[in-house]
């Protein structure tokens, strides 16, 4: 599945390179245009971003994300921040189809992994950023400032008698920079754990790019940047996607 995203600050369109604040480019269209856009051309799944909850969970930006929810007719996952059971339960409510969680995931896994069987293993998405060191997937935390010093894979498996079912999985190295995602990343994830859909993120430029991640075992493939500067439409990826 083809997942276009976007990243809002200030109810703004906005991308960030490797999550870097203060690497921020702004676009012109509204965050409804964008969904508008990408739905008639054949999204099925969309994922937003909260970048003011992300830095502060009392500046989220509740009244857009539940505008956006309810005027765009396909399943919206959000994330951004996410600190608490209320800030779960919050964005439930606004209507998200999956809550996508980082951090918090990684240090508390006792406390998201009751979240997950109170709400339901599949609402519940789990964000594991990750840069590869040495062969070793290390999780990045906290905006991608801090190692956590744990890999991927023991997070995966702290979770999978919990339930787990998402996991969007990003290479920090990739991220914002269209020079093609780390296939052999989620093609060694998804041959480990074929129970769970991993959401691809970070590198997509192309529709090379989308067809390299073909055959991989992932579920899902998150568009971004690529979109957003014209590199590829969600109907020229979905056709891709598809293709046989």
């Amino acid at each position: 599945m083809i997942i276009p995203a976007i990243d809002l600050i200030g109810g703004r369109v906005v991308r960030l390179l490797k999550g870097d604040y203060g690497q921020k480019t702004e676009y012109s269209w509204t965050p409804q245009e964008r969904y508008d856009l990408y739905v008639a051309e054949g999204a099925r799944q969309l994922h937003l971003v909260d970048l003011d909850g992300a830095k502060d969970p009392s500046k989220r930006q509740l009244k857009v994300i539940g505008s956006l929810i309810r005027n765009t007719p396909v399943p919206v996952q959000v994330g951004g921040g996410i600190r608490s059971e209320s800030d779960v339960a919050d964005l439930l409510a606004a209507g998200a189809s999956r809550v996508v969680i980082g951090s918090l995931a990684v240090r508390e896994p006792d406390l998201v992994g009751a979240w997950m069987a109170k709400y339901g293993p599949e609402h519940i998405v789990l964000a594991l950023d990750v840069n590869v060191r040495d062969g070793k997937r290390l999780i990045a935390v906290s905006g991608w400032q801090q190692d956590s010093g744990v890999t991927i894979e023991e997070i995966i498996r702290r979770y999978q008698d919990r339930g787990l079912r998402h996991v969007l999985c990003t290479d920090i190295s990739r991220d914002g920079t269209l020079r093609g995602s780390n296939v052999d990343l989620y093609r060694d994830l998804s041959r480990e754990y074929p129970d769970i859909a991993f959401q691809a993120s970070g590198g997509i430029g192309s529709l090379a790019d989308v067809e390299a991640l073909k055959g991989t075992g992932v579920s899902g493939v998150i568009l971004g940047r690529s979109l957003l500067e014209g590199k590829l439409t969600v109907k020229e990826a979905v056709a891709c996607w598809q293709k046989e």
